[in-house]
């Protein structure tokens, strides 16, 4: 295999492309370091894979790129580039969406009509389908997302079925659900609730707590993506969860259990845009992928905490 990774000095990407170089593949990374959080800790992401054989990295939007040139002898394509985050996508910031999360999509992928691919595999969200697709979310549910980001990725991803039906680019797509693990973003849940546990600083929690999210371990969304690009069926798409629903609260009472004393919880509103509830029916993964989620959450966390507990200093070097 040869793949093209967008964003991949991302969190995901970045654990992508390690992956894949780990099962001797060659691995084409770009990533334009959008400035949503520091490019210092991206760098850091990156660190290992750059040193790598089989690993070669441009820094490029998608728009700027010489995609011709980066997608030759390619067999498959990971794209994981995206201008993140559901609160920032309101008011004027929503054109950096469009640009990074539609207009780039668009790009590669006509860049990608002719190219013998065996898969173009796209990184969509659980926010497309909003707060009124049943519990657990199936992939027939009409998706109707309550954020401006939602609905990029929405987008996004409707591109990548219209270019299989009418160009034969074979393009399927994850819907990762609320990916956690070592290098995750530090505007994410976790990453806040851990930083603040060990540093005992206080952690603002949005609404009620009664929330509940599908928690989906990196490993696992990694495992689901290299195998949506071997087996995933171009025109579909796949949800990639954890497999548990658990609530805000309960996710609290786990890391202060791992870290041996309470958070200092400040309750906040609830953030516009924000679902109330995810869970993931992943069948139609297990059927045509063989995905099934391996990390159970308090193991996940745990090992979120130990990374951090690790590399926070260098963090927020990194960050400054």
């Amino acid at each position: 295999m040869k793949a093209l990774v967008t964003g991949a000095a991302g969190f995901i990407g970045s654990h992508l492309s390690a992956t894949l170089l780990d099962r001797g593949a060659t691995v084409v990374g770009i990533d334009c370091f959008t400035d949503y959080y520091p490019r210092g800790i991206k760098e850091k992401n990156l660190e290992e894979n750059t040193l790598r054989e089989g690993f070669r990295f441009a820094e490029t939007r998608i728009q700027d790129a010489d995609l011709p040139a980066l997608l030759e002898g390619v067999t498959h394509v990971f794209h994981l580039a995206a201008q993140a985050g559901v609160r920032k996508s309101w008011g004027r910031d929503f054109r950096t969406y469009t640009d990074n999360n539609i207009d780039a999509t668009q790009h590669l992928l006509e860049a990608c009509v002719g190219v013998p691919l065996e898969r173009f595999v796209y990184a969509s969200s659980s926010s497309v389908y909003g707060d009124n697709a049943s519990i657990p979310m199936r992939e027939d549910a009409l998706p109707r997302p309550v954020s401006p980001y939602g609905v990029t990725k929405l987008s996004a991803e409707q591109l990548g079925y219209l270019y299989h039906v009418n160009f034969k680019v074979p393009a399927t797509a994850v819907r990762y659900f609320t990916v956690y693990g070592p290098r995750q973003r530090p505007d994410m849940a976790f990453h806040k609730f851990i930083k603040a546990a060990i540093k005992n600083d206080a952690i603002a929690l949005y609404g009620d707590g009664e929330q509940t999210r599908d928690f989906t371990f990196v490993s696992d969304a990694v495992a689901a993506t290299i195998a949506a690009g071997e087996r995933g069926v171009p025109g579909r798409a796949y949800n990639v969860g954890g497999g548990s629903r658990v609530s805000m609260n309960e996710v609290i009472r786990i890391i202060e259990a791992v870290a041996g004393h309470p958070l200092k919880v400040h309750r906040e509103e609830t953030q516009k845009g924000d679902m109330r509830d995810t869970y993931a029916d992943t069948s139609l993964a297990r059927k045509d992928l063989g995905f099934e989620p391996k990390v159970p959450l308090t193991e996940g966390i745990q090992a979120e905490y130990r990374w951090l507990t690790s590399s926070l200093a260098l963090l927020e070097s990194a960050g400054r």
